[in-house]
């Protein structure tokens, strides 16, 4: 019984053998035309690579950059709420309903939070020693730096007595002073720039955080709060109020509670009448990752298309060897080839050609990837899930596309096939 077992598996070996030496020698006999269309498949497998590299790499980024503008953050936006009759909101930041009094009242009597910053922020055309640069200018306090996880370089940020005296003093980012003192300039601290022709004294760097998404830190000049409602903005509201709390677990909590102490502030009863908008960093996250991943998912839909002309190429291919191939098909079905062995060996061919090409296609994608990020021109990630799903679908574009040609030879009467011509 041992004995009949190894003779029918040596058998199965031996049939598994012939059936990968008949592949080769079918696809070898015409290099040309399995090179192009395994050059289909290297192309379509490459493009959903890559293009999933650059999706899943833009939403890394992104939300990179959300996390690095702060910790357990809360940001409150002045803004009239949609109403019944209006065609458009007010939007975040287009209203002015929020004070520094509302700031100081979430720092005493909301519980869990750590830090709050209250903010005025809008664009001036900056000069100095002859060099300009329109930058955002943000006016807060000294509580800024721990709500935005801002680190000084150099100097020292806005103190609370700056705040009080309404000095006239900026802290910079790397970018503003490379823009306005070049990018060798080491002895900045001490000089002075014109904002809106008003002199101010530099007094702090910020270290560099790299980034432009939702507003780079490294571009941008922080001056005083009280400084920027005097001189710049000219009245007593701000911009958005930051509010960082204790810890993640607490986050959703204190935004409740600064929804009611702020609706109980400014005299609302219905939450829909709102004169503001709050917004926390998961609430942010989660909408850009929504965006990202749409995003994703229409540039590998684009790059599936040449998956789907690729499969057509192996179908034709196919279809053209079962032509030349008839008299073969013939002959192995008279000496006793069954129709099943005929169409696997015909399907077997096809996802040769697929797992060919998706092999290929899978390096050459991850070396573009690759290459894409390493001079600079996006931000790429590949991850297993694109390179396992680009070898799934090259199985599956094999087995579909070729079962047409392995049923349409396994079909064929043996007679028909040795007289054709």
């Amino acid at each position: 019984m041992k004995n009949i077992f190894i003779f029918v598996s040596i058998l199965e070996i031996m049939k598994v053998l012939d059936i990968i030496d008949e592949t080769y020698l079918a696809l070898s006999a015409n290099k040309a035309r399995s090179g192009l269309t395994v050059l289909g498949i290297v192309i379509g497998i490459s493009s959903v690579i890559v293009m999933l590299a650059i999706g899943q790499g833009a939403q890394s980024s992104i939300n990179s950059s959300i996390q690095s503008i702060g910790s357990n953050l809360i940001i409150v936006s002045p803004g009239v709420q949609r109403g019944v009759g209006m065609q458009i909101s007010g939007g975040r930041g287009s209203a002015k309903s929020l004070k520094l009094s509302d700031a100081e009242a979430i720092a005493s009597e909301v519980p869990s939070v750590k830090a709050v910053a209250p903010e005025v922020t809008a664009r001036y055309q900056v000069t100095a020693k002859g060099n300009n640069t329109n930058t955002q200018v943000v006016g807060t306090v000294s509580a800024y730096p721990d709500v935005r996880n801002l680190q000084i370089d150099s100097g020292e940020f806005i103190s609370d007595q700056n705040n009080k005296s309404g000095a006239k003093v900026a802290v910079i980012g790397p970018n503003v002073r490379d823009d306005l003192f070049g990018v060798s300039s080491t002895d900045v601290i001490g000089q002075t720039i014109r904002i809106n022709k008003m002199e101010f004294k530099i007094i702090g760097i910020t270290k560099s955080k790299g980034g432009g998404g939702f507003g780079s830190q490294d571009n941008m000049i922080f001056i005083p709060l009280t400084t920027a409602q005097r001189f710049l903005s000219g009245d007593e509201y701000v911009s958005t109020i930051s509010i960082a709390a204790v810890d993640a677990g607490s986050t959703a909590a204190v935004q409740t509670a600064v929804t009611e102490l702020l609706l109980q502030r400014h005299n609302i009863s219905d939450p829909a009448s709102a004169d503001f908008n709050t917004l926390n960093q998961s609430d942010i996250i989660a909408t850009a990752s929504s965006i990202t991943q749409i995003f994703t998912i229409l540039l590998g839909s684009v790059a599936g298309i040449s998956l789907l002309v690729g499969g057509i190429g192996i179908m034709n291919m196919m279809l053209t060897t079962v032509t030349e191939r008839t008299k073969e098909i013939g002959l192995r079905k008279a000496i006793g080839a069954k129709s099943s062995e005929v169409s696997v060996q015909f399907l077997i061919e096809a996802v040769a050609l697929t797992f060919l090409g998706g092999l290929i296609g899978v390096a050459l994608g991850w070396t573009v990837a690759y290459g894409i990020t390493y001079f600079g021109v996006l931000q790429t990630s590949v991850s297993s899930f694109s390179v396992i799903l680009a070898f799934s679908v090259s199985a599956i574009i094999g087995i579909v596309f070729g079962y047409y040609p392995a049923r349409r030879a396994a079909a064929l009467n043996p007679i028909e096939a040795l007289r054709f011509e």
